[in-house]
């Protein structure tokens, strides 16, 4: 189908009505559920921008546990909706008697929906490797702070240097580093919870993408209906402004052969007058 035909379609009427075909019928129901959905999807756009900003912090300097706790925040919300408007997008599915122009509705927010969700789901990845990468650090620095290295007597100052360190780690407040255990244990968790989000919408973009595929092809067939439709008015059209051509030559040879007739009617009365 192409980019024409999906243009020619989408800037037809929601409901088409044709009192003689019952499909065409007018369907407030579905175009209230159909508009519900899209403005849902409308509104994680939001929560998709937001999300990229805080994405692209995490790693950086400008990375907090406030950013970390926004990214987990948005997450869910967001996965929350694609979750609960994949739902929505099922029903239309099974929606009956539709016409063309509501099968095109379909296609559509099943298409505006796979778009926003790829891009979810790069951010989700995204935010999966930071979060890796950082936790893995922070658990690395924790075991280094709690298994220090053994002095050994053979290297003099460096052996002290050394027993002072471990002195001074020895010294440090056991309640800070259960405190960083605690937010490592923490980040760890909110990991596991994005790996879950990104396998749940896995499975629906599986869904939403065969839905795509399926409604691609009813869209193909009314794409070729309408070009159908388009060659045939073109065809009449021709053949409308040729009849009206040999319409207009034919008023035109019937006034000269009146015009001929009048003449020679003229002639041979006019002889039998003067004869």
């Amino acid at each position: 189908m192409s980019f024409a035909d999906s243009s020619a379609l989408e800037s037809q009427p929601t409901n088409w009505r044709r009192e003689d075909d019952p499909q065409y019928a007018d369907d407030p129901e579905f175009q209230h559920f159909t508009t519900d959905l899209s403005d849902r999807l409308f509104s994680l756009t939001s929560n998709i921008t937001a999300l990229n900003r805080e994405v692209a912090k995490l790693g950086t300097k400008r990375e907090t546990e406030r950013v970390r706790e926004r990214v987990q925040d948005l997450i869910e919300e967001t996965t929350t909706g694609f979750k609960e408007i994949g739902e929505g997008l099922k029903k239309v599915q099974a929606w009956h008697d539709l016409g063309p122009s509501q099968k095109f509705t379909q296609s559509k927010l099943n298409r505006e929906f796979q778009a926003s969700l790829t891009e979810f789901q790069a951010l989700q990845r995204a935010a999966l490797t930071k979060q890796r990468a950082s936790a893995t650090a922070a658990r690395t620095a924790l075991d280094s702070q709690q298994s220090p290295t053994s002095p050994t007597q053979s290297h003099g100052t460096q052996a002290q240097q050394q027993q002072q360190e471990q002195e001074q780690l020895r010294l440090a407040s056991q309640d800070e580093v259960d405190f960083q255990e605690s937010l490592i244990v923490e980040r760890e968790s909110e990991i596991r919870n994005i790996e879950q989000s990104v396998g749940e919408l896995n499975e629906l973009f599986k869904d939403v993408a065969h839905m795509v595929h399926e409604q691609g092809e009813q869209l193909d067939i009314i794409a070729d209906n309408v070009q159908g439709v388009r060659d045939d008015t073109q065809g009449a059209s021709t053949e409308l402004r040729t009849a009206e051509r040999h319409q207009r030559s034919a008023r035109g040879k019937a006034c000269c052969l009146l015009l001929i007739l009048a003449v020679v009617l003229t002639v041979v009365i006019l002889a039998v007058v003067l004869g």
